[in-house]
């Protein structure tokens, strides 16, 4: 993974809990912060974490994960609607804001971010939401205008190419597509969007970066047409 983020020029990654990202473990976690600090690398989220029990101690030994990694965001997968309130305390707590992921049609309680909003719109400003942009458009959402909806409330963004709406397995590097990116980025230009755009490339698992070098290269060529150029063009990915 560090190999990969030097060859792109990137030093801010998404972390996931898993082995080869940032493991839970105490011991392997702050083997992989050693790791990713020796490169110049920081840690500015982890995610999707799944929150599957309303339970105080599992879902604070999310929050202590990491606070001890110093990441001020977790992209949190499908949370239960009568958890968000006990994650909304750990939330306050903590300091660390909570983005909630949608999933597409095939997610029955965040299938966009317009479902996440209208839960946590009278919550805590720490609760909000990582508009997945594949998702958004397979649920048949308006992407540019969940980003206006969204506001404040716009923690994360998964930034992915599908060449068709319909199907999660379209995905192609991101400008081979049909997802609107470069309203996408004027949407979030025009909102004042503070956070990062991830890219999430899940096509040829076995070799993806040609396709990660792929999308790079058209997300930073459709910034700085857009006057945009250097470290927040450069820095971001999933």
């Amino acid at each position: 993974m560090i190999d990969f983020l030097k060859q792109l020029n990137v030093f801010a990654l998404n972390a996931k809990d898993v082995n080869d990202h940032l493991p839970l473990d105490v011991q392997g976690e702050d083997a992989a912060l050693a790791d990713y600090t020796e490169a110049g690398i920081t840690l500015h989220a982890a995610g999707a974490i799944y929150f599957d029990k309303d339970d105080d101690a599992d879902i604070r030994s999310k929050f202590e994960y990491c606070k001890r990694a110093a990441i001020g965001v977790i992209v949190a997968g499908d949370p239960a609607t009568r958890t968000l309130p006990r994650i909304e305390k750990f939330a306050r707590e903590y300091d660390i804001r909570i983005a909630i992921h949608n999933h597409g049609p095939e997610d029955k309680v965040w299938p966009s971010p317009l479902e996440v909003l209208k839960a946590v719109n009278s919550m805590d400003p720490r609760m909000g939401c990582c508009i997945d942009v594949g998702h958004t458009v397979r649920a048949g959402r308006d992407v540019v205008q969940a980003i206006h909806q969204a506001g404040p409330r716009l923690f994360n963004i998964h930034m992915k190419d599908l060449t068709n709406f319909q199907s999660k397995d379209s995905q192609v590097a991101v400008g081979d597509g049909i997802v609107p990116v470069q309203k996408i980025f004027a949407a979030l230009i025009a909102t004042k969007y503070g956070g990062f755009v991830d890219l999430e490339y899940e096509a040829h698992p076995d070799d993806p970066m040609p396709g990660v070098i792929r999308s790079f290269d058209y997300m930073r060529g459709a910034l700085e047409d857009m006057g945009i150029s250097g470290p927040q063009s450069t820095r971001r990915l999933r």
